[in-house]
């Protein structure tokens, strides 16, 4: 997004530099009067498409990473940064969930034998798997 085109979005004039906290007080203004949950059902597309673009715009000039010439930039969010051991936190995740898992299939098998120890002293002669 243009830096410009952004600044117009959130009310500002085109060659202007914001401070943050001037950004911030725009965005909340914008997103406000443009959020789609306070439009009607008729109209909430375009609202929503309105909220993306400021959206776009806070985001754009609160990074800084902004096109200053007639090319179009995208910022892009992701989860952890790579530099930052990214690929390490699959393991993070992994980790827990085996224990989760490992845990519920020791509870369950000693509850099962817990439940046939008590059902062949309550009936010894009965044979469980028979019918």
């Amino acid at each position: 997004m243009l830096g410009d085109e952004a600044r117009v979005l959130l009310g500002f004039p085109p060659n202007s530099s914001p401070s943050s906290s001037q950004l911030k007080a725009a965005y909340k203004q914008k997103a406000w009067e443009t959020h789609p949950d306070r439009v009607p059902v008729s109209q909430k597309p375009i609202a929503e498409s309105n909220f993306k673009l400021i959206s776009e715009a806070y985001a754009c000039l609160q990074s800084g990473k902004y096109s200053t010439r007639g090319t179009y930039s995208r910022v892009v969010r992701t989860g952890v940064p790579r530099s930052q051991g990214g690929t390490k936190s699959k393991a993070l995740i992994r980790i827990p969930f085996l224990f989760i898992v490992l845990g519920t299939v020791a509870l369950g098998g000693s509850s099962a034998t817990r439940a046939y120890r008590k059902q062949r002293e309550a009936c010894p002669s009965h044979n469980p798997f028979l019918p």
